[in-house]
């Protein structure tokens, strides 16, 4: 994600590290996320040196052992629901992506060589042979 957004140069890669207090009060940090630079431009320096007053429009939760599934699900449509346009559960051990949008189904995806961020973050591809 950080080397795509690099290259394409429209918003923002953040890791694990990087947090946001979201529209409905919540405080979440995901595994990894991105937001369109238009959106971070419009903060003042002091939104900027805490955790980010908004929600990023795409984000990745990488389940863990420890997970439990409802728990990372809920999660995950806590952030579509504030906001997020694109967001991807990542299930490593049981080789499954869930893709969550507004206003659609969640798509499962089983064993999946590769998953794509098209549209919203366009020519953004992750082999998950790497996750695998």
């Amino acid at each position: 994600l950080r080397g795509w957004a690099k290259r394409d140069g429209t918003g923002v890669s953040y890791d694990s590290s990087g947090g946001f207090t979201l529209p409905n009060g919540a405080t979440l940090a995901p595994d990894a996320s991105w937001v369109r630079r238009s959106r971070l431009e419009t903060l003042s320096a002091e939104d900027i040196e805490k955790y980010l007053p908004l929600c990023p429009d795409f984000v990745i939760e990488l389940r863990s052992p420890s997970d439990q599934l409802r728990t990372v699900r809920h999660k995950m449509r806590e952030w579509i629901d504030n906001g997020a346009r694109l967001g991807w559960l990542i299930e490593p051990f049981s080789k499954r992506v869930e893709i969550f949008r507004p206003d659609a189904p969640v798509q499962r995806l089983d064993a999946p060589a590769m998953v794509s961020g098209d549209p919203v973050l366009p020519g953004f591809e992750l082999e998950m042979r790497e996750i695998w």
